[in-house]
Order: C-alpha cells, then sequence, then structure tokens
C-alpha cells in the first residue's frame, strides 16, 4: 500500500502578516460590512435632504466647524503612529510596540473626548427631526467603531506589557492597525456629509 510521505509542519509558524493570515481577512470582512452600514446612512442622508427644501430644516444653523474639523486633524495625525507602529510590529519590535501602542491609544481617547464636544456643537438633537437622527446616526457609527478600536488598542497594549507574548500578538498589532486606517477614511466622507454638505447643498 503506497502511503503519502510524513512532512514535518511543526516549524512553521502559526500565525501571519497581512493577507495570509486569517485574521486579516476577518478584520476585512468587518471593514466591508462596517463600509456597507456607513454607506447606506450616508445614503440615508441624501434621502433626507432630498425630500426637504430647506436644509438644514427649520432654518437650523449647519453644525459648528471647530470640533469636527479638530478631529479630523487628530485622526489624520493619527495615521503616524499608527503607521510607525504596524511597521515595529512586523519587525517584532518589541520594546518599540510598546511604545507605539500606548500613544496610537492616546489618540484615540483625546478623539473620544473631542467628539463629545461635537456631539454638542450639532445645533440639532437626534430627536429633533430627520436631519438630526440621521446626522447622529452617523457620527453615533462612527464614534462606537472608535471606541471599539480604542478598547481593542488598551488591551493589546496590556498584553504587549503582561504577556504571554506570542508571536500572534505582533500580528494582532498588524491587524489593529488596519482596522484604524478603516476608520480614519471613513471619517473623511462623513465628515464632508455632515460639515461641508448642510453649508453647499
Amino acid at each position: 500500500m503506497n502511503r503519502e510521505p510524513f512532512i514535518d509542519v511543526s516549524d512553521l509558524p502559526s500565525y501571519a502578516f497581512g493577507r495570509r493570515g486569517l485574521m486579516w481577512w476577518g478584520t476585512l470582512g468587518l471593514i466591508a460590512i462596517e463600509g456597507t452600514v456607513f454607506a447606506l446612512s450616508l445614503a440615508g442622508y441624501f434621502y433626507f435632504r432630498q425630500r426637504t427644501a430647506e436644509w438644514p430644516p427649520g432654518g437650523l444653523p449647519a453644525p459648528d466647524w471647530p470640533w469636527g474639523t479638530l478631529n479630523t486633524l487628530v485622526l489624520l495625525a493619527s495615521l503616524v503612529p499608527n503607521y510607525w507602529t504596524d511597521r515595529v510590529a512586523k519587525r517584532h519590535d518589541l520594546r518599540s510596540v510598546r511604545i507605539g501602542l500606548p500613544i496610537c491609544l492616546v489618540f484615540a481617547v483625546v478623539f473620544l473626548i473631542i467628539r463629545a464636544f461635537e456631539f454638542g456643537s450639532l445645533n440639532i438633537r437626534w430627536d429633533n427631526n430627520a436631519y438630526g437622527l440621521i446626522v447622529w446616526t452617523i457620527l453615533g457609527l462612527h464614534t462606537v467603531h472608535l471606541a471599539t478600536d480604542a478598547i481593542d488598542t488598551a488591551v493589546l497594549a496590556v498584553l504587549m506589557f503582561t504577556g504571554p507574548l506570542e508571536g500572534r500578538r505582533f500580528s494582532d498589532v498588524n491587524d489593529n492597525a488596519f482596522y484604524w486606517y478603516f476608520v480614519v477614511l471613513a471619517w473623511i466622507p462623513i465628515y464632508t456629509v455632515v460639515y461641508l454638505a448642510p453649508r453647499w447643498l
């Protein structure tokens, strides 16, 4: 009876970075789903816009610029430490990852603090009308994504300091940065719709 030769795979790594890793594909699937939710929310915004002669309705002022613009700058600046931490994680540089993750977490927390002020500057409550509801929904969805990533970053930072320090933890840092890039990228059309569209349309 012919038997296939035994292949020893014990030396192969139990994790991988990027497209070779299963978690990366899971993160990509999550991004696809959440990106669809954002797209539907923005479509809802423009649906309500088409059905209203005046926008924002009721003579309300458009959302104030400062907090949303400040958050845009914070998010764009956060790409630098996230990209750097992603790079050093791929090199398994534990010392640098221990520096980078807390910095990334600080950016996320600062954004969430500013977001609290941002909600107060929308010049409308979520229960006033359809415009208020859709604006609060869009910002609320984005806030949930940011809070989720902030918690994930905090957990990863704790694990990097306390262990167990398995190699896949570095891959987790890579996936966390991948998700953060999505959160930043999603903010650009949201900022445009919430802050610029009421002034342009």
